[in-house]
């Protein structure tokens, strides 16, 4: 083989070297690319993920069956672990005369209690001297740190709920110890006008049930099944959402209401 032949068959191995080189370039970016693009769409997938059990895959505002509202204009969880159990459906109202059904109930029943003042209050602060049991009014949170509507396992801070009484809210209470059965009773009367209420265990207040809402209290020493949840929606009828300062209708809420339940 010649010299000029040598260098011709150099040249070809260089030009194949170049070409091969080059193909591994462009298979190497495609790899990359294929690489980035299952990388991204896993991440998404993750992301949707965490958003759907975040928000409760879209009900409500994310509490789920415990149906909280987490809209900033209307309050936060706090931390608050919700209450997602199957309430047990009540019985239609045999009393919907709220004094009669007190009665009949065996509960408290407190009307127009002194309005006990409505600043605000960094979370964390000491709890105010509340002249009530659980308390229907006085000094609280400030915004945006009010309890937000929905059902709840654990007793949020006073400060917190007594700032959505001041929404126009009805609050819905038990004591820890209530067998669950009647938990669960409570939980489906919340169930039928859980717009713009809250429910939740209280081992504070000396009641086995109790409702408020701004100067008001229903306190009910025992539970009393159907004639309790009678009570409570009567009182719920009579006073909810009836706070003039900030009525319930000026934040956004969903669902029934106590004086248009399901």
């Amino acid at each position: 083989m010649g010299k000029g032949d040598r260098e011709r068959e150099r040249d070809q191995l260089r030009q194949e070297r170049v070409g091969a080189e080059a193909a591994d370039k462009s298979s190497g970016r495609s790899r990359l690319i294929v690489g980035y693009a299952i990388a991204s769409t896993a991440v998404l997938a993750i992301a949707v993920a965490i958003f759907l059990i975040a928000s409760g895959g879209g009900d409500d505002g994310g509490g789920g069956d415990a149906h909280i509202n987490l809209n900033t204009s209307i309050g936060s969880t706090n931390g608050v672990q919700p209450d997602d159990r199957a309430g047990t459906v009540p019985a239609a109202a045999k009393t919907t005369d709220l004094e009669a059904a007190a009665k009949a109930a065996g509960c408290q029943l407190r009307l127009g209690l002194k309005d006990e003042g409505k600043e605000h209050i960094p979370p964390g602060s000491p709890t105010p001297e509340y002249g009530t049991d659980p308390p229907t009014s006085g000094n609280h949170v400030e915004p945006p740190y009010q309890q937000a509507d929905g059902a709840y396992s654990e007793m949020p801070e006073e400060i917190d709920i007594v700032h959505s009484l001041e929404h126009g809210r009805m609050e819905i209470q038990y004591a820890p110890d209530l067998p669950e059965a009647a938990q669960l009773e409570l939980k489906g009367l919340f169930e039928t006008m859980y717009g713009a209420t809250l429910l939740f265990p209280n081992d504070k207040m000396p009641y086995e049930v109790a409702a408020t809402t701004w100067t008001n209290l229903l306190g009910c020493p025992t539970y009393k099944g159907a004639a309790t949840l009678d009570a409570i929606r009567a009182f719920g009828k009579q006073t909810w959402g009836k706070f003039g300062g900030e009525p319930a209708e000026a934040f956004t809420f969903t669902g029934p209401t106590p004086a248009k339940p399901n």
